[in-house]
């Protein structure tokens, strides 16, 4: 499995909803093993199942899978209850009609609406009422869920074509490249995925025993997965595999690997929003930050693990990454174990 970390940005808006419940958000980080200085640091980043356990505990906490956002709670199980409806839907496009009929059941702060158009569909966040959101946090881990889901559930990828935002872009947008991996635009009338509408005729091949396990932690390990299957950036990631200590392979070479042309490469990372460098980076801060949880290895040692010949680089460039010197971000680990 990858080693997949989550900016810092998100450990922050996820406990906002909560803070504003009255909860210490101290105990909800404890819960998931998540250092408090991870809030205090912009460049921090908590592994993927820190994250996940972090959005179950603020479910638990609060009874209530809206986290605080809204003026109603939408108690647990209830994205469950809804799963085992629409499992035994034929098709995507029903699932996703069933899905919002399910939800317009009770008052309904936030909801899912599909739109069609000659060539695309899209996936329209709906709103009854205001959300005390500022962040965006729900609307957004309301698109990436249900995309998601939909994804599984049909046993496919669906590539957006575009992501639209009704609120100005933040300042952590570089965090929504690994989120969406499509065109992003800020200040529009709504807040919607747009994917071409042949998706909506993909047939569900899931059913209720792979439901049950996929519940077991999920929608909540949705909102921690990047959405890259199928991707070029993913296939980069298993062309360099998880051994970083050898050399990495230049651009030309992966590019052949993949049978496109530099030019056209680089042309098709610009599209998922991120570069050779920055996948590399990334799968080394990634690396580097899961090793530096463990104490098997040294500081120095993971050094050399995560591709750096010289320990002072690797403190430098962690540091740039994370806010953090390697040794600091061990001890914060150590400390909140």
């Amino acid at each position: 499995m990858d080693k997949i970390t989550v900016s810092s940005h998100f450990v922050e808006a996820a406990v906002s909803g909560s803070i504003r419940q009255g909860v210490d958000p101290a105990q909800l980080l404890s819960q998931a093993g998540i250092p408090p200085e991870v809030l205090r640091n912009p460049k921090a980043r908590v592994s993927a199942a820190q994250y996940t356990k972090l959005i179950q505990a603020i479910w638990a906490t609060l009874q209530d899978e809206f986290m605080g956002f809204a003026s109603v709670r939408s108690k647990p199980g209830t994205f469950a209850t809804m799963s085992f409806l629409v499992i035994h839907c034929t098709t995507l496009e029903s699932v996703l009609i069933r899905g919002n009929a399910f939800y317009s059941l009770f008052e309904k702060p936030l909801g899912m609406q599909l739109q069609k158009t000659d060539e695309q569909a899209s996936m329209v966040i709906t709103s009854e009422s205001d959300l005390d959101d500022p962040c965006h946090f729900l609307q957004e881990s309301w698109l990436v869920i249900w995309h998601r889901f939909s994804c599984w559930l049909t046993g496919q990828r669906i590539i957006l074509d575009a992501a639209y935002f009704n609120y100005p872009e933040p300042d952590h947008s570089a965090d929504y490249k690994h989120l969406f991996n499509c065109p992003l635009h800020f200040d529009q009338p709504d807040t919607r995925l747009v994917f071409n509408k042949k998706y909506l005729q993909l047939p569900v091949i899931q059913d209720e025993p792979a439901l049950k396990d996929f519940l077991k932690s999920s929608p909540a390990d949705l909102l921690a997965k990047p959405d890259d299957s199928h991707t070029y950036t993913a296939r980069i990631r298993a062309i360099l595999g998880k051994d970083l200590s050898q050399p990495l392979p230049d651009f030309e070479f992966v590019a052949s690997q993949v049978n496109i042309s530099p030019q056209t490469l680089r042309r098709r990372l610009k599209d998922e929003n991120t570069s050779y460098q920055e996948i590399k980076d990334h799968m080394r801060r990634d690396t580097a930050i899961h090793y530096l949880g463990r104490h098997d290895f040294s500081i120095n040692e993971i050094a050399f693990k995560v591709g750096f010949t010289e320990p002072s680089t690797f403190h430098r460039a962690f540091k740039k990454w994370t806010g953090l010197t390697p040794g600091e971000y061990r001890e914060t680990s150590a400390r909140e174990r």
